[in-house]
């Protein structure tokens, strides 16, 4: 069975829009796990390269060491797992395992996440929670509903200045089409933080 020295297993879900400073937030935590001399790992979706191939990037210009991949599967088996993680063998585990952009991993990061908890590991994940529709996006309600602790940071609405919980897609200039594609990867080019109000979609 796989091994590891730290007993308090549990997800950690870090949401908000963009802008909201969520990667910088895992950043702090993983930073201050690596501090303590605590085995860590980093996965980040490869479709992400908007600042970094190899590394979570915040939007202040912080990174952190993180490797890319395609898939969950192939987070896994960096992680030592060949399907499920217990018939790994005697590889000891990291003791915080860190995802960033987790709306954009596919299903299996819930039923992975919640294995390395139930095995003492401390998995920490920073995501959208919705989408540029207002929508909840991907796996993040499962991984909301099933997380030991939720923080949801605000960003500021470029409008009004109030607190933002929405990420305005733009296109030219212009509110993106509900219809548009889901996932589309940009930053300031293509976004904005908005609050409620002045989120705007263009049906």
């Amino acid at each position: 069975m796989l091994k590891s020295p730290y007993h308090g297993g549990h997800l950690e879900v870090i949401v908000g829009p963009m802008f909201s400073g969520k990667s910088e937030e895992l950043i702090r935590r993983i930073g201050r796990a690596v501090i303590a001399r605590q085995r860590v790992a980093v996965f980040k979706p490869a479709i992400d390269d908007r600042y970094h191939h190899t590394h979570v990037a915040s939007h202040a210009g912080r990174v952190l060491g993180a490797v890319a991949v395609s898939s969950t599967a192939q987070a896994r088996r960096l992680l030592g797992g060949r399907g499920d993680l217990l018939d790994a063998g005697e590889q000891t585990l990291p003791d915080v395992v860190g995802f960033d952009e987790a709306q954009f991993f596919d299903p299996g990061l819930v039923p992975l996440a919640l294995e390395l908890a139930d095995m003492g590991v401390r998995v920490v994940l920073a995501g959208l929670d919705l989408d540029f529709r207002g929508e909840p996006f991907g796996v993040m309600p499962e991984l909301l509903s099933r997380a030991e602790s939720v923080e949801k940071l605000t960003a500021i609405c470029v409008v009004c200045g109030a607190p933002a919980t929405r990420t305005q897609r733009l296109i030219g200039g212009q509110p993106a089409r509900r219809s548009d594609p889901v996932v589309m990867v940009g930053a300031a080019e293509s976004y904005e933080a908005r609050c409620r109000v002045h989120h705007r979609l263009d049906d």
